[in-house]
């Protein structure tokens, strides 16, 4: 019989992360039966490669996203935030009895599902960084689960963390990384672009219908630079739902759509142009020579292998300023954040001189790229993490063996 699997994630990077483990555990071994149960969203990183889905589903007004503002926890129960919840875990605890082992990528709510499942499982806590205040601050709940003897190995996604794991005491904690970097190359999508000018990266996140409304407000700055350097090139990396509604986008901002090409004219000439793509993000991001940033993995991603990033806080519920801040925080001299309130066009203009500016500084860019390998190197997490998975489950059978 093959070994069974379940990975629980609480978030879409989440479920991206446990995506690309499955990914290289199938590479290393195929015949593993694997599941997945994605608590917030639809699972659309298990879908795309697959993996079955063993519980309901729900896409919250928040994106999962209270911790900046707690009175969107009440639009989430609302929704059916509670009962959702309820049938999610009743859906893990009637098939994980099945598992050999559990794997949880994500905070205390992730771990906690683990926990209850009742089997021996491995934590990744990747949304948590002691690179943000210096230390962890750990909750009593989260502290107890991890130290839980059925908590076999604990992954973090930076090395400076899985240090201050140490510290505290939890003697099971190990480096685990990026996982989804390992495959953050470039497919040889024809960018439409002309080498000898620099290019810009849109990146406006991937929640609807936050995702819309920060890319009109990376419009707006990609317009506020391409009125200071016509030179500039920008390509937007978008979710195929914004794809979708690239014609109302344009409409509300005052641009021409066509055919995934967005364009701004003053008097009958073009002054800017955004080439939209809904399959290219990693030619993009390892091309681009500054990232306009609204997003949350996509931006460590980028940071990751050095490119610069410039954001501006939108209205949320994921990217206001308090995220921006907090990235900040996390990535260091990589990133840079203009304006502390959604942005408005005094924010844009400030925005756009900074990237002018920051494209033509090589001291600037060369620090961006030891920065990304010093934060969150060496690569290779998915590989990294799929092979202790497969130690672990070699060491419950041999103590499956002794126990018999």
């Amino acid at each position: 019989m093959p070994h069974k699997l379940l990975f629980i994630s609480n978030g879409h990077g989440e479920d991206n992360h446990s995506s690309h483990i499955i990914r290289s555990l199938r590479e290393l071994a195929p015949e593993l039966d694997i599941a997945a149960a994605p608590i917030v969203g639809q699972g659309h990183a298990y879908r795309n490669i697959n993996v079955p889905i063993i519980s309901p589903t729900l896409t919250l007004p928040s994106g999962g996203f209270t911790y900046t503002n707690r009175l969107r926890l009440l639009n989430d129960i609302r929704a059916g935030l509670l009962t959702s919840t309820w049938r999610q875990l009743q859906a893990v605890r009637k098939y994980a009895p099945s598992c050999d082992l559990v794997f949880a990528t994500g905070d205390v709510v992730g771990q906690c599902f683990a926990y209850l499942s009742g089997k021996p499982f491995i934590s990744f806590t990747s949304p948590l960084s002691a690179i943000y205040e210096g230390t962890l601050n750990i909750d009593l709940i989260l502290k107890a689960v991890l130290k839980s003897p059925r908590c076999l190995t604990l992954f973090s996604r930076d090395a400076y963390t899985a240090k201050d794991y140490q510290k505290q005491g939890f003697t099971k904690a190990q480096f685990g990384g990026i996982p989804s970097l390992d495959r953050l190359k470039p497919k040889g999508k024809d960018l439409q672009l002309d080498d000898t000018r620099p290019m810009l990266a849109i990146l406006p996140g991937s929640r609807i219908p936050e995702a819309m409304r920060n890319l009109k407000l990376l419009l707006g700055l990609a317009l506020e630079i391409a009125k200071i350097n016509p030179q500039v090139q920008f390509r937007a990396a978008l979710v195929p739902d914004v794809i979708t509604s690239l014609e109302q986008v344009a409409t509300d901002c005052g641009w021409q759509c066509d055919q995934g090409t967005l364009t701004y004219t003053t008097n009958g000439k073009s002054v800017a142009s955004v080439v939209c793509f809904s399959d290219a993000f990693s030619d993009i991001i390892c091309t681009t020579d500054l990232v306009l940033g609204m997003a949350g993995l996509a931006v460590d991603q980028a940071m990751a292998i050095g490119k610069p990033i410039l954001q501006i806080p939108g209205a949320g519920p994921q990217f206001t300023y308090a995220f921006a801040e907090a990235q900040d925080r996390l990535l260091g001299l990589s990133v840079k954040t203009i304006g502390t309130e959604p942005a408005t066009p005094a924010i844009l203009k400030e925005a756009a001189q900074y990237a002018v500016k920051v494209i033509q500084d090589e001291d600037y860019l060369q620090a961006c790229i030891a920065n990304g390998q010093e934060r969150f190197g060496p690569f290779g997490a998915s590989y990294r993490i799929a092979k202790v998975v497969l130690e672990t489950l070699e060491k419950l059978d041999a103590a499956k063996e002794v126990n018999a």
